[in-house]
């Protein structure tokens, strides 16, 4: 070790009194804390990224490492020469821990709560970024799924109305007559209610229900179909509903109107 500068206690003027920079027991206790917690051998100075208790062999902190030996809280316990540097080897002696105990302040105990506050203050905002971040993933995954489920059951709705209008069609009340006398009266109400489930909406021009007919019906006329939706309008299994008259031979009078479009 380079030679410790002498106690500048000392070398006080006669006449006054010394008052000891606080900074110097800091620079003491917090070398002799750090002793204590790790018993054994510790380099007396820092050098270079090599861990020491005081971290300069100069000012306030070469004081502090004196006073440390001079008054028995640290013993040397080995040296290395290397050129014309000499590194002192030291540990804390049972005076160290007498030492610590007294002096070690109030502030300084606030001190060291107030940067374990402050350490786990900087972790909460963290932390909470990612709860956020995990609670937007589940709420987006559960937004997914329930959208998926609420599209199934409105799918699984729409066919169990199609199915229940069928039923109603072809019971007892409603059957026999529709059957006898629009005998492409079931052809008719499927080909709606398909037509409304594949998105294609619920109102379905009549060229296209005639023409969709025919290909089952080679025989079915115009006039004919139109006798036919009138009866089924009759009996509220369909309804007419007037539209635009782009092929208006296809146009079936109802209510005194011409309706267009024909719908379940």
């Amino acid at each position: 070790m380079e030679s410790l500068p002498p106690n500048s206690d000392m070398h006080a003027p006669a006449g006054f009194v010394i008052v000891r920079d606080p900074r110097l027991n800091e620079h003491l206790l917090e070398a002799l804390k750090t002793a204590l917690h790790a018993p054994g051998e510790h380099r007396l100075f820092r050098a270079g990224k090599l861990a020491g208790l005081f971290p300069a062999r100069a000012g306030l902190s070469a004081e502090a490492a004196l006073q440390a030996i001079r008054d028995g809280l640290l013993e040397t316990v080995r040296t290395e020469t290397k050129g014309k540097l000499v590194t002192e080897w030291v540990r804390a002696t049972p005076k160290a821990v007498g030492f610590v105990h007294e002096h070690d302040s109030p502030r300084s105990i606030l001190r060291e709560l107030k940067d374990v506050l402050q350490a786990t203050r900087t972790g909460v905002p963290e932390w909470m970024a990612d709860a956020k971040r995990e609670v937007a993933a589940l709420s987006a995954s559960f937004e997914v799924r329930a959208t998926a489920m609420l599209a199934r059951l409105d799918d699984l709705a729409k066919r169990c109305e199609a199915a229940l209008r069928r039923a109603e069609t072809s019971g007892p009340a409603i059957a026999e007559p529709v059957s006898h006398l629009v005998p492409w009266s079931m052809d008719a109400l499927e080909y709606l209610d398909r037509r409304g489930e594949s998105g294609a909406g619920g109102d379905c021009p009549l060229p296209e229900l005639f023409h969709a007919l025919r290909a089952r019906h080679p025989e079915l006329t115009l006039p004919a179909f139109h006798d036919g939706v009138s009866r089924l309008h009759d009996v509220r299994a369909v309804k007419l509903l007037p539209g635009e008259l782009v092929e208006p031979e296809y146009a079936i009078v109802s209510e005194g109107k011409l309706m267009s479009l024909v719908a379940r």
